[in-house]
């Protein structure tokens, strides 16, 4: 079951990643797809203050491709937008070992890797609203039992931030 929601400013969009940070825990995957500024990284601080971490650690790892920020919870976040080749490239920068690390696993550009990315993941779609440039259509598309409930969680409210 598919869940949508419309944020109209990057506060909104950073807040319903806290939200949905605060349902995370070890060894869940939130694989992130959408064009260019569509508020991906921002997206991401939410988890990261969802998760008590301090969202200005989460900066766009383009040039790096992975970075971490440790804190009760770790939080690998990971871009793939540079990364070309398919499970090959992805055994080259680790990621199949840091799936298994047991922290979160914020995945951008995901939608470029999926078939090779292991289930479970929670795929979250954000776009720009087609009225308002400043406005975010983000759709969340679990793959999962736990995908699933974390998805069902957020779409009753979750936990505020």
């Amino acid at each position: 079951m598919d869940a949508v929601w419309r944020t109209a400013s990057a506060e909104e969009t950073r807040a319903l990643g806290c939200r949905l940070g605060r349902l995370l825990g070890p060894g869940d995957v939130v694989a992130l797809a959408g064009g260019l500024g569509t508020g991906k990284t921002c997206f991401t601080q939410g988890i990261a203050q969802g998760l008590g971490l301090d969202p200005a650690e989460v900066v766009s790892p383009t040039y790096t491709l992975v970075r971490e920020v440790r804190g009760r919870v770790l939080l690998t976040h990971v871009d793939l937008y540079r990364l070309a080749g398919g499970e090959e490239a992805l055994e080259e920068i680790g990621l199949f070992d840091l799936l298994e690390e047991g922290g979160v696993t914020v995945i951008e550009w995901a939608d470029r890797f999926l078939s090779w990315i292991p289930e479970p993941w929670l795929l979250v779609r954000l776009a720009m609203d087609e009225e308002d440039d400043s406005a975010r259509r983000i759709r969340l598309e679990p793959r999962g039992e736990r995908p699933r409930a974390l998805a069902a969680a957020l779409g009753r409210g979750g936990a505020p931030c």
